[in-house]
């Protein structure tokens, strides 16, 4: 959880009276905070006591002491939601994002805070909450980088461009010397705060700049911003860049900015708006977007999980103290509908607005109740049970269990299986850390190939098994995708072994009460069967079949499996110099 140093004196100016330490502390438990630190007994001569608090990481309004005493003023009702508004409505100057940014940074949002009004203090709290930022939501710059402007010293509009290294000329914040973009980070390499930002976009072909239509440089993000426009306790009128690879990412970022310090405005929450203009595509759209997110939650959903009785407006009145303005919905009695402003950009799901509803009552005054069944004993689900009756079976045929990862590389999980990525089955991870990680396996059969090439040297045969989950794609979900229990076995040796785990199957099937089907066209009642595959590429031409399952009498015949001799180039992909063969089954059926 991000921690938060607040100027103790401050922050409780803010909140219109002053807590003891213990006060503090049980007000900032009943709100979902800690506070993790008090320093007044640490502090000499002039110093100000600071209050260290942690916050929730979601939390990117709080990453302030502004956001801080907001959110806690409308928690204790002494201030409501600020309204904020765009001046003038439509944009009185554009920036324009050039196809060049596409390789490196190709999204922008932008806004301007005039007749701002800084002192010593709140200057440095915007300089720390952009800190903040770049080290939560940001990424550490990679996904989002923010640059602040003196607006004065530069004339729109504007527009954002990759450039080439040595087109680019500027003077660096508090440099004297003008540089290019090749000296620029030869300058900066041993630099221990920007020095960790520059292998972002060093090995791109073109660097981001933002100019003004004197194609007087503001800042390459996300490395550094020019000197000519840098802000100071004298600055009024401040422009906001935000550049980033992830759209959604840069427009909560510009939100929250001008969201936390447009109360330093001469009119207070009131933001001037820039058309940003797609250059590729024609697109023209305005930022900050300041209109509420509209979501709807059940009225008993959130009365269930928090243990009350209360009806729409009754809730309404507790999710007001966490900045969420209700109604009940006029079509539906049963809903309400739920404004979000542009601070709560956590509020995702409805579980959010059940969640805002039990802080907003207390968590201390929910009541102990017993649950309402009578039988309180604990049973596996279902699925779980079969899956040990799986085990016990394949461990009784000589098998022995493995538990490889549940992620896996692209690679192993399509061409190494010598299958093509249609797009529509596997979730694929979209920052991946390594090469080994990059999507959710839709099959075990990876996951054991690469457990046996690590214990290749042992005896053979290796015969061995696992009963995982997979997980698919499925777009009418909520979610998009779901799990599924499999259970696979491959064995492997000098020979395929196909009857080995041909035998296999059957014991499985004949434990779970599965009868073999010779005829299964005229044959009824419960059953399985197999049928060759001709067009399943992971095993050897004609050693390939598909595994049928038929559940009841007049029941639809299924297709829960495959089972064959892994082609010898599956084998070789993954570097096991034996021959083996596999079977798996869905094994949600049973």
């Amino acid at each position: 959880m991000p921690t938060v140093s607040c100027d103790k004196e401050d922050l409780y100016k803010l909140l219109g009276r002053s807590y003891t330490t213990e006060e503090f502390d049980e007000l900032c438990f009943d709100f979902g905070i800690e506070l993790d630190e008090d320093n007044t007994d640490e502090c000499q001569g002039d110093e100000r006591p600071h209050l260290k608090i942690e916050v929730p990481a979601n939390r990117y309004d709080m990453l302030c002491i502004e956001g801080i005493a907001q959110a806690l003023n409308e928690f204790l009702g002494n201030s409501d939601a600020p309204q904020y508004t765009l001046n003038p409505v439509k944009p009185a100057t554009s920036l324009t994002i050039k196809e060049s940014t596409f390789p490196v940074r190709q999204y922008a949002a932008s806004a301007i805070l005039r007749n701002v009004t800084f002192d010593q203090r709140t200057y440095d709290s915007f300089i720390a909450f952009q800190d903040k930022l770049h080290t939560n939501l940001c990424r550490n710059r990679t996904l989002v980088a923010i640059g602040t402007h003196d607006l004065d010293t530069l004339q729109g509009p504007f527009t954002y461009e990759g450039l080439k290294p040595e087109d680019i000329k500027f003077k660096p914040l508090n440099q004297d010397k003008e540089m290019n973009g090749h000296e620029l980070m030869e300058f900066y390499e041993k630099d221990k705060n920007l020095g960790k930002y520059l292998h972002i976009i060093r090995d791109s072909p073109v660097y981001p700049v933002m100019l003004d239509a004197n194609r007087t440089v503001a800042s390459m993000p996300p490395i550094i911003n020019s000197d000519h426009s840098k802000i100071t306790l004298n600055t009024k009128n401040v422009w906001i860049d935000v550049t980033g690879t992830d759209k959604t990412k840069t427009e909560i970022v510009i939100n929250q900015i001008v969201a936390m310090f447009s109360r330093y405005c001469k009119t207070p929450f009131e933001i001037e708006p820039l058309d940003i203009i797609s250059e590729h595509n024609g697109e023209t759209r305005i930022t900050p977007n300041i209109v509420p997110r509209i979501a709807k939650a059940n009225i008993s959903y959130i009365n269930s999980c928090v243990g009350l009785d209360y009806s729409g407006e009754q809730i309404a009145k507790l999710l007001k103290r966490m900045a969420l303005d209700a109604t009940t919905s006029k079509t539906d009695e049963g809903v309400i509908e739920v404004s979000i402003p542009i601070t709560r950009s956590d509020v995702l799901h409805e579980c959010d607005i059940m969640e805002d509803a039990a802080i907003g009552y207390g968590y201390n005054n929910l009541k102990k109740t017993k649950p309402q069944s009578d039988n309180l004993v604990a049973a596996p689900l279902p699925i779980n049970k079969v899956s040990d009756i799986l085990r016990l079976a394949s461990a009784q045929a000589g098998y022995s269990e493995v538990l490889p990862l549940t992620l896996c590389s692209h690679d192993e999980n399509f061409k190494f299986l010598r299958q093509k990525d249609l797009g529509n089955t596997a979730v694929k991870l979209e920052n991946p850390k390594t090469i080994e990680y990059q999507v959710v396996r839709t099959t075990l059969v990876p996951g054991i190939l690469k457990t046996i090439k690590e214990n290749r040297k042992h005896s053979l045969p290796i015969k061995v098994f696992e009963t995982g989950d997979i997980v698919l794609k499925n777009q009418y979900l909520e979610r998009q995708a779901y799990n599924q229990r499999n259970w696979c076995a491959v064995y492997a040796g000098k020979t395929s072994g196909f009857e080995f785990v041909q035998g296999l199957l059957g014991k499985i099937m004949q434990t779970m009460r599965t009868s073999w089907l010779e005829n299964p066209r005229e044959q009824k009642g419960r059953g399985y069967w197999i049928e060759e595959d001709k067009e399943n590429p992971t095993f050897f031409p004609g050693r390939g079949a598909k595994v049928f399952f038929r559940s009841q009498e007049n029941g639809e015949d299924i297709h829960i499996g495959d089972i064959g001799v892994l082609h010898p180039e599956v084998m070789t992909a993954f570097d096991i110099p034996y021959a083996a063969s596999s079977v798996e089954i869905n094994a949600e059926y049973f």
